[in-house]
C-alpha cells in the first residue's frame, strides 16, 4: 500500500455528534461537495453502514466506488478500504475522534489512495491532502451547523 497522508481538525461538538454525521451517508451529497450520490449496500449487526457505493465528481476525477467500513465499538473511530472502483485500485482511510478539554473533538483523518493510472508520489500526496483538507472543513461546517440547528444556537 502507498504512503498515507494524515490531517486533523478541531470540531466544536462532542465525538458522538461528529460520528453521527460521518455515519449518515445519505446526507453526504448535501454537504460533501464532491460526493454526488451514496448508496448503502449492506449494514453490520448494529445497523451501521458496512458497504457503501459512492459517486464522486471532483472536476477531472470522476469515480464510482464501493468502500467497506469497520466501526469501532467505542464509537471513536471508523476505518475503511476499497472493495471496487473504476479510477482507484486501492483506498484505505480512517477517522479517529478524540475528545478535547473544551468539550469538542479532534478529528484525525488518514487516507491512502492508489489510482489505476500511476501518479507521481508527490502529486498523489498533494491530491490526498487537498481531499482531506476539503473533507475535514466540510465535516466541521456540517457538524457545527447541525449543532446550532438542533441546539437552538451556540452556547
Amino acid at each position: 500500500m502507498a504512503d498515507q497522508s494524515t490531517q486533523s481538525i478541531e470540531v466544536d461538538a462532542p465525538p458522538e455528534r461528529v460520528m453521527a454525521v460521518i455515519a449518515d451517508f445519505g446526507s453526504y451529497p448535501e454537504w460533501a461537495k464532491q460526493v454526488r450520490e451514496t448508496e448503502v449496500l449492506a449494514t453490520d449487526d448494529d445497523g451501521k453502514p458496512k458497504q457503501v457505493r459512492l459517486t464522486l465528481d471532483a472536476g477531472p476525477i470522476k469515480d464510482v466506488y464501493t468502500l467497506e467500513y469497520d466501526w469501532a465499538p467505542d464509537g471513536r473511530s471508523v476505518s475503511w478500504h476499497l472493495l471496487k472502483g473504476q479510477m482507484q485500485k486501492a483506498q484505505d482511510g480512517r477517522y479517529q475522534l478524540e475528545p478535547t478539554a473544551s468539550g469538542g473533538t479532534k478529528v484525525t483523518y488518514t487516507l491512502s489512495v492508489e489510482l489505476v493510472l500511476p501518479m507521481i508520489g508527490l502529486l498523489r500526496r498533494k491530491a490526498e491532502k487537498m481531499v482531506m483538507d476539503t473533507a475535514l472543513k466540510e465535516l466541521k461546517r456540517r457538524v457545527e451547523g447541525s449543532a446550532e440547528n438542533t441546539a437552538g444556537g451556540p452556547g
